[in-house]
């Protein structure tokens, strides 16, 4: 009876499955999870200031520890060490209690920049707490904490602690900065990410050590059920175990479901169990990639010769990925589709096996840091290669939208032998690489840099691409840089689409002006810079000596800047004791709009620079000297009647810029501050304007 029952059962079930309106409704239902989760709500209120909750996990970033707990819900704390002896003394799975501040995650300030608020959402975290004292409650006591705290503490102690975290527990923050960058770069990052690839060799090596046992692929999905929690569910290995049951189920019980259609299924149930796994990077190019390489699995399988059928994995995963990648990196390297055929067969075949060898057997720890040393060296050496790099802007939803019809139209026809329909891969490529030069618009850019200056000027048609100052962090005694503000800026030109910079104007030698001149300078091209009238001071003569170095032209105290039809006017009058009133302060006309830049110049410069020059009716000053009250007098306000004022100003910056008499002085006219707004961009097409602000 059972039998039958059964029988009957799985018949109704595969019909079911066969149905395409089934799938039709899986799709219909992930659109409405992902819907209804926007309005996700916190269970904490923000003037809680005690919490309690179980570890989840933490790391240690220089003099700050980083704690994972969940109580009412998932929260990231903080915790700076008070000295160097300080230790954590507590592992995963122990219950704290937690004294401190609830705070809200940085916003996004820069346009097209990495929202942190925005990815811990995605994280299921809608607070940062910041902790004044931690008092433990009680120690683990759940089995699967104390197997992750047992392997982690045997990883701790190996030399190679960095790749055995990133390959075993999916955990790549222990990988130097530099050569994760060089991954990025040479497209090879998902080696260092658990995959499908490392997900397979493992499922492939217990079900060697199990060929005899008649139960091995169960043992080997309880395996990775175990793995899954082990690594808190990362998406990529959520996406890749629960694909490989689906398989299983599929032929255990004869279900033929489709490749095509296992893939909405798994799409499905990845989204039932984290509806905001779709945001995630990691997600998103592994399903991607993997959806694309088992749809047109024929055209993998259409030769025998590995070296090809690895040249085409290489080549899809590519061509796939391509939008995820400009998305979120601007920049795409046409040479790591060749990489990754060099590079993948030894991080599967060597590394990633030696990795668990190691884990296992110790005395291996000598061989795998020659490997890695090795590895790393070729990867910062391929990085360096930058011919086959394309900066490219963000892509909007309906340009992804296209670019996938195309891309599966490509892949069809070139399974079926039809090579010369890639030429439409080549046409897409090359719309967009030079979209930027249809571009018939005025951009203006404050960049928030805290407490500093960055202006970025774009002029129509890609005409010219012009840098004014590039900020730099100060730090105060032990205070650390957790950012580059010249790494924001290099960022922020990249999603624009913008390649280099024709000039590099420094208005003047102070660092919140130019200190991080040298960063750009390495990472970017410029193909001029210009500097102020005076004196060069010290670090002025070190920027000079790397644009020696790297063969860039320079020049001092100009006069003007001709941009076409359009032209920039130095407005200089003499040559200063300080540095702040030597600062370049600099005009531009527009059609009927007028921009005045200030820099640091301050009262006395101000005064000479009305005698000297008709300024009326400004549309747009760039307030001096961050607001202070040696700049902006009543005088000069009165006399440039600006209509908008721009004051570029850390957030809760020291100097308790700008001041109130500086506020009250620009009371007629439309104030913008960069600590409350953010990045502010004016934009003037068909001489009419549009404000944009990227409010923290």
């Amino acid at each position: 009876m059972l039998v039958v029952l059964e029988k009957q059962c799985l018949k109704k079930l595969r019909i079911i499955l066969q149905s395409n309106y089934f799938y039709l409704f899986l799709m219909l239902f992930v659109a409405i999870l992902l819907y209804f989760n926007a309005c996700d709500k916190s269970k904490y209120d923000i003037n809680d200031d005690v919490i309690i909750g179980t570890i989840t996990s933490y790391y240690i970033d220089t003099d700050k520890l980083v704690i994972t707990i969940f109580g009412k819900e998932k929260v990231l704390c903080n915790y700076y060490f008070k000295d160097e002896n300080n230790t954590f003394d507590y592992e995963l799975g122990d219950k704290i209690k937690l004294f401190g501040k609830l705070k809200f995650p940085s916003n996004n300030s820069i346009f097209n920049g990495f929202n942190y608020r925005e990815y811990l959402k995605y994280e299921r975290i809608n607070y940062i707490f910041d902790i004044d004292e931690i008092i433990k409650i009680s120690n683990n006591k759940s089995i699967m904490y104390k197997l992750k705290n047992s392997i982690i503490n045997i990883i701790n102690k190996s030399p190679n602690k960095d790749y055995l975290h990133t390959f075993l527990l999916g955990n790549n923050k222990y990988i130097d900065k530099e050569v994760m960058e060089s991954y990025r770069i040479n497209g090879i990052s998902h080696l260092f990410s658990i995959s499908g690839m490392h997900i397979s060799l493992l499922s492939m090596i217990i079900l060697k050590l199990l060929k005899n046992y008649k139960f091995k692929k169960e043992v080997v999905i309880l395996f990775l059920l175990i793995y899954m929690t082990l690594t808190d569910f990362l998406p990529s290995i959520l996406r890749s175990g629960i694909f490989f049951i689906l398989i299983y189920l599929n032929k255990k019980f004869n279900l033929n479901i489709s490749m095509f259609k296992l893939m909405i299924i798994l799409l499905f149930i990845c989204v039932l169990i984290d509806p905001y796994i779709v945001y995630k990077i990691g997600f998103q190019y592994s399903y991607t990639i993997s959806f694309y390489l088992i749809t047109f699995n024929q055209l993998i399988n259409k030769s025998k010769n590995k070296l090809y059928k690895l040249f085409i994995v290489s080549f899809i995963s590519f061509i796939v990925s391509v939008p995820i990648t400009i998305n979120n990196f601007s920049q795409i390297n046409v040479l790591s589709i060749f990489l990754n055929i060099f590079f993948v067969p030894i991080v599967s075949s060597i590394i990633f096996p030696l990795s668990l060898i190691t884990f296992l057997f110790p005395f291996f720890n000598n061989l795998f840091t020659i490997l890695i040393n090795i590895f790393e060296l070729l990867s910062i050496t391929f990085s360096k290669i930058d011919n086959f790099i394309f900066i490219m802007s963000k892509i909007s939803t309906l340009f992804i939208l296209i670019y996938y019809i195309i891309i599966s139209i490509t892949l069809y026809f070139l399974s079926k032998n039809k090579y010369k329909y890639i030429v439409s891969l080549m046409f897409i490529f090359v719309i967009h690489y030079n979209i930027t030069i249809f571009n018939k618009v005025l951009e203006i850019t404050y960049i928030d840099v805290g407490q500093g200056d960055s202006i970025f000027i774009k002029f129509p048609n890609d005409k010219s691409n012009i840098l004014i100052d590039t900020g730099g962090k100060v730090t105060y005694g032990n205070l650390k840089n957790n950012y580059s503000v010249g790494k924001n800026i290099v960022d922020y030109l990249k999603s624009m689409g913008i390649r280099k910079l024709d000039y590099l104007i420094i208005t003047h030698g102070d660092f919140d002006h130019m200190g991080d001149s040298l960063y750009l300078i390495d990472k970017f091209k410029v193909e001029n810079v210009i500097f102020n009238c005076g004196e060069f001071n010290a670090l002025e003569k070190e920027l000079i000596k790397k644009l020696n170095k790297r063969k860039v032209n320079y020049c001092s105290c100009v006069k003007e800047l001709n941009i076409g039809k359009y032209k920039l006017d130095f407005l200089n009058t003499k040559v200063y004791d300080n540095e702040d009133d030597n600062s370049s302060v600099i005009y531009l006309k527009f059609n009927n709009y007028k921009f005045l830049f200030m820099g640091d110049a301050g009262e006395k410069r101000e005064n000479d620079i009305l005698e000297e020059y008709d300024l009326k009716n400004i549309d747009f000053l760039k307030i001096g000297h961050h607001g202070s009250n040696t700049s902006s007098s009543k005088e000069f306000i009165s006399k440039v009647k600006p209509k908008y004022s721009l004051i570029s100003v850390g957030k809760n910056n020291r100097y308790g810029h700008p001041k109130e008499e500086v506020l009250n002085t620009l009371k007629s006219s439309k104030i913008y501050r960069i600590d409350l707004d953010g990045s502010i961009m004016f934009k003037i097409k068909n001489n009419k304007l549009k404000i944009e602000t990227c409010s923290p």
